[in-house]
């Protein structure tokens, strides 16, 4: 019964995943729509871009709307490290599969980065292989991550010289 509903989330997730980047790229029919820059070195990518790394943000939907990304490409994880006045404290973590991320499960999860590492220029992330790289915040036992929408994927991309 278990393994039914897991099956049932993952074509939920990939409709909507088809879906969404449908409407993403709804130009394209028309002729008016801008292919990604490709650039020969690496990028360097804030993750959230001026938002940042932080509670009830959709980071699957920046991860659609700012791919692609390409091996060697450095995400930067930056939040505010704890403080007296800062009562909601952020983490990255690598999850080992698509069930892990689909249930935010923390399970066999590497920790990247702590809660004091996004400060300052933030925590840095090298895409070095050609696989997809799972990342959630682990605060709560992963609620920020259920709840707090603090979790994407991406599939780095071969760049071609």
């Amino acid at each position: 019964m278990g393994g039914f509903s897991f099956a049932r989330c993952l074509i939920l997730i990939v409709a909507a995943s088809t879906l969404a980047v449908c409407m993403a790229n709804k130009d394209w029919q028309s002729g008016s729509y801008q292919y990604p820059k490709y650039t020969q070195a690496p990028n360097k990518i804030i993750v959230g871009g001026s938002e940042g790394w932080h509670f009830n943000f959709s980071y699957t939907d920046w991860a659609l709307k700012n791919g692609p990304f390409y091996l060697n490409d450095t995400l930067v994880f930056k939040y505010d490290p704890p403080t007296e006045n800062t009562t909601i404290p952020h983490s990255v973590y690598l999850l080992p599969n698509l069930r892990s991320f689909v249930t935010c499960n923390l399970t066999g999860a590497e920790m990247l980065a702590d809660v004091t590492q996004g400060g300052g220029q933030g925590f840095e992330f090298v895409l070095k292989k050609w696989k997809p790289h799972y990342f959630a915040c682990g605060q709560h036992d992963g609620i920020h991550c259920s709840l707090g929408q603090m979790k994407f994927f991406v599939m780095p991309m071969l760049r071609w010289y």
